[in-house]
């Protein structure tokens, strides 16, 4: 019997788990810088001081390794409760629901939160039962306070986005409570801002042109194309370009489109500004296939709507975490598959919650809304109640492939932009969450439970 050849030599560790190479872990990591020192000054000087970190570790501190945890034990079955129901209130179960958080779970003890000003205060509202979700300390009252106030003084004074009668509904969407929310790794309220404004120029595209204010699905086509002008400049002959810089003021969404993208692009990389365009012409192509759909009155199969919704939603929002936390996660990096995974599984799951919370809110406007609770009772003959609880475990089911995905990347690619561009992402989704059940002028829940 001959003898046993040896055995090859194993990979370390790092080798082992990182597909990514040395080469480009390397040049990534040297490339890897704040904008701040990239263009060889810091950003506009911040207003107000950085919120107080909690008792522990913020989230941009938190070692990566160190946030893994187990859910506890459930009980197998809830009393008083029906099979859809019953696995939801049992939470997740299956591969991956174990994944790695890449910021705290826990909330800080109330004593550690700031208190809300009054103007600003927040009702506390319903989570959605079995809605898979991580509570979040409330955003800082003082640059909530600020942001609401810069975010009215651009919509009125900068670019006329709205008459006096829709102040109210202005007012409302708590605009500055959802992005400081949802990014507490943010310098300054100068960053901040730049979310602050995008957002709100995004609502004024969907509400002016699809939806809400006068919105339609004839010629929507026509108008995207020429407000995603704004935002991805027209190069035409010396004879038309004047015509062109003419039209971004000739309605609310493109004067909107125009200012905050300008605002943008003095504060981000070449490479981040081009991002956000590419993000933004998918949520345009989403309207068009949602107005499509209207068009026609036809109702797309369950698979054929969350295709749909990998681009009508909120992708554009998160992607640009690094931008407003004032770092720049490498384009190289940024272009892997792996993080393209995690970057649309967030966007997904962070849609579906609004389809969740917006549910009633929908039912009670004109036409038929398309949300996943309605395609799913169309498609699959459930009840309402039934087909509401099967979208949750589909939320449910999305945050735990975000998860499992964005730990699987944080442990194969061991760069510190990264790391914090994930744990930046997870902060999105956590808050984007935080804001839809906590803004009871705009949602709430079904009776289902």
């Amino acid at each position: 019997m001959p003898a046993p050849e040896p055995t090859p030599p194993q990979p370390s560790a790092p080798e082992a788990v990182t597909p990514f190479g040395t080469d480009v872990l390397a040049d990534a990591a040297a490339r890897a810088c704040d904008i701040r020192a990239a263009f060889g000054g810091p950003p506009a000087a911040p207003d107000l001081p950085a919120p107080a970190a909690p008792p522990e570790a913020s989230a941009a501190e938190v070692p990566v390794e160190a946030t893994v945890e187990v859910p506890a034990e459930v009980p197998a079955e809830v009393p008083g409760t029906g099979g859809g129901l019953a696995r939801l209130l049992n939470g997740p179960s299956g591969i991956g629901t174990a994944g790695l958080r890449l910021v705290p779970r826990e909330e800080p003890p109330p004593s550690a939160l700031p208190a809300a000003a009054p103007s600003e205060a927040a009702v506390e509202g319903t989570p959605i039962p079995g809605l898979y979700h991580h509570p979040v300390p409330e955003p800082d009252p003082a640059r909530v306070e600020e942001v609401s106030r810069r975010i009215k003084a651009w919509a009125l004074d900068e670019v006329s986005l709205y008459p006096d009668d829709w102040e109210e509904e202005f007012d409302g969407f708590l605009v500055g409570r959802y992005m400081v929310g949802c990014h507490p790794d943010a310098p300054t309220v100068d960053h901040l801002m730049l979310a602050t404004r995008l957002m709100v120029a995004e609502n004024a595209v969907d509400d002016c042109y699809c939806e809400d204010h006068g919105g339609s699905p004839d010629g929507l086509g026509e108008r995207l194309l020429l407000a995603h002008t704004a935002l991805d400049p027209l190069y035409t002959t010396r004879e038309y370009q004047p015509q062109w810089e003419k039209s971004l003021h000739s309605d609310a969404p493109r004067r909107a489109y125009r200012s905050a993208m300008e605002y943008f692009v003095e504060a981000s990389s070449a490479s981040q500004a081009d991002r956000y365009r590419h993000d933004m012409a998918r949520l345009h192509l989403g309207y068009l296939a949602e107005a499509a759909w209207a068009q026609l009155d036809h109702v797309p199969e369950v698979w054929e709507y969350l295709a749909m919704r990998q681009f009508n939603n909120f992708r554009p929002c998160p992607t640009i975490t690094d931008t407003v936390g004032g770092y720049e996660l490498p384009a190289d990096l940024h272009a892997q598959p792996a993080m393209q995974k995690v970057i649309a599984l967030a966007g997904n799951a962070t849609t579906i919650v609004n389809d969740l919370y917006s549910y009633t809110k929908e039912l009670a406007s004109p036409g038929r809304h398309l949300n996943l609770p309605v395609v799913i009772a169309e498609r699959e003959g459930l009840s309402d109640r039934d087909a509401y609880l099967k979208s949750v475990e589909v939320h449910n089911d999305l945050m735990h492939d975000f998860e499992a995905e964005a730990a699987a990347l944080a442990a194969a690619c061991p760069v510190p932009t990264v790391q914090r561009f994930l744990r930046g992402v997870a902060a999105w989704v956590d808050g984007n969450h935080h804001w839809h059940r906590t803004n009871t002028y705009r949602y709430s829940l079904p009776d289902f439970w």
